[in-house]
């Protein structure tokens, strides 16, 4: 392994980016105020696969669905605490560390894809019943194939970059980064397709609310 200190690069990595101040406080700002939400957004996931798997008659597909469920759930606990790891240590920090919780991160984010598209397969055999599931579905496996593609590319060119010392081999390794966390980002994103009238709500009276909003022709699940 060579020691790439004098080759030619133009795009740093995220990392890079969020390493190094003022960007490292605005990224692990942002972190924190959407990392809560999403563990409360896998929480209702398994519940609402757990309504449709409700609906099922096959003993076997229910308890085929009822594992891709619980595995389903997990990926995506560790895909969020894995995305907090390398948020709040930085590979400035401890690098070490920091790329051994990023391959956590990549494989439970690839996995969580996978998984979630294998459990809608057992949920749905005949496909979407509405616009939106379809269009939800075909957004996740479109993200999913970006996903894999440019983590070959990142792997490919990460691999050139630390053992051949190529120019500009970690600026592809950085555009094949921006890409895998955009496609992760759109993936998570079609959670808009799937709970497309439901709220997050927290506050005191959440009852009267409800029954305010109804009132008014609201939809409030």
């Amino acid at each position: 392994m060579c020691v790439c200190a004098q080759v030619y690069n133009i795009i740093p990595s995220i990392s890079a980016i969020t390493g190094v101040s003022p960007q490292r406080y605005l990224w692990r700002v942002s972190i924190a105020l959407h990392i809560g939400p999403r563990f409360i957004i896998a929480f209702v996931y398994r519940n609402w696969y757990r309504a449709m798997v409700a609906g099922m008659n096959d003993p076997a597909r229910v308890s085929k669905a009822c594992r891709m469920i619980n595995i389903v759930y997990w990926l995506n606990l560790i895909e969020i605490s894995a995305l907090c790891g390398v948020t709040y240590i930085s590979n400035k920090e401890n690098y070490p560390l920091h790329e051994k919780v990023f391959i956590i991160f990549m494989t439970t984010s690839l996995s969580y894809m996978l998984a979630t598209l294998k459990l809608l397969k057992i949920l749905q055999p005949d496909g979407p019943q509405t616009p939106n599931e379809e269009s939800s579905l075909r957004y996740k496996q479109a993200f999913f194939a970006l996903s894999i593609a440019s983590t070959v590319g990142l792997i490919l060119f990460f691999l050139k970059h630390r053992f051949l010392c190529q120019d500009l081999a970690f600026s592809w390794f950085a555009l094949c980064e921006y890409i895998v966390a955009s496609a992760n980002m759109g993936f998570h994103c079609t959670t808009m397709l799937d709970f497309p009238t439901e709220h997050f709500l927290i506050a005191k009276n959440a009852k009267q609310y409800k029954k305010q909003q109804t009132s008014l022709g609201w939809k409030l699940d």
